[in-house]
């Protein structure tokens, strides 16, 4: 990853180490997409020293942006049915947020906040508000999405010809106070991974992409500038009116919270 010091003017606006539209106290540092994406175990380890940075007041906080290599992530609550039997040579990283198992790979733009929640943020409006920012994103790509109750992620809703379906996923780990790992959004990430494995724990709905929604390739590199103007407002922790909720749809498998945070 390029330093982050470098001139934003001397990279193109998706350059691995660019700063994009910096207000303080929030950074937003693209740590790489396309040709540059970030092995997961290397991103876990920039995520931790950045975090370690945040807790001692050493930099600003920080939101990573960036496009993984194929593999498959565990939660703390991942069930052994639901592992993918055949990975198709992705690396299963079994890792220390809350949920089960999720898939991240090329066209999926994955944003990591480690930021330090106000006093008066509790960690449900945090979560709430990092859906939020999804659904405003696929909003602006005329995708219409909500929160499931009983469900994370955010889904469009069912239709005569289709299941309801998770376009963008959630899972969080609070430490002293800062947040970790965060949320993945469908772009035009090849839909064939998520057949080898349960998604989520949720068998009964499907997933999808922008792109599939809209009938038109819709890459990271378009998504990446909305999806940071979106947190931007989010986590500026000004009210907000929140997208009314689809109808609960709880999985009968599951009988926790609708998304478990780790706490240490």
């Amino acid at each position: 990853m390029t330093s982050a010091t470098a001139s934003a003017h001397e990279r193109s606006p998706t350059s691995p180490g660019t700063l994009l539209n910096v207000v303080e106290p929030l950074v937003f540092e693209v740590a790489g997409i396309g040709g540059a994406a970030v092995d997961y175990l290397d991103a876990w380890a920039l995520q931790r020293r950045v975090h370690a940075e945040v807790v001692a007041r050493e930099r600003p906080d920080t939101v990573l942006l960036l496009e993984h290599p194929p593999t498959y992530t565990a939660g703390k609550r991942t069930e052994p049915h639901e592992r993918p039997v055949d990975s198709g040579g992705a690396p299963v990283i079994d890792v220390d947020r809350g949920g089960k198992i999720t898939f991240h790979g090329p066209g999926q733009i994955v944003a990591y906040p480690i930021v330090r929640l106000p006093e008066q943020v509790l960690v449900v409006d945090f979560v709430r508000r990092l859906e939020e920012a999804m659904i405003a994103t696929c909003s602006d790509f005329g995708v219409a999405t909500a929160r499931v109750p009983g469900r994370s992620g955010v889904w469009l809703r069912a239709d005569e010809l289709r299941e309801e379906r998770k376009v963008g996923a959630i899972g969080l780990r609070v430490a002293q106070g800062v947040t970790m790992h965060g949320i993945a959004l469908n772009c035009d990430v090849d839909l064939g991974w998520y057949d080898r494995f349960v998604p989520c724990g949720i068998a009964d709905a499907g997933v999808t992409t922008l792109s599939l929604e809209t009938g038109r390739a819709i890459g990271v590199p378009e998504v990446l500038p909305v999806l940071q103007t979106r947190l931007t407002e989010l986590l500026a922790w000004a009210p907000y009116a929140a997208t009314p909720d689809y109808e609960p749809r709880p999985d009968p498998a599951k009988r926790e919270p609708r998304i478990e945070l780790v706490r240490p």
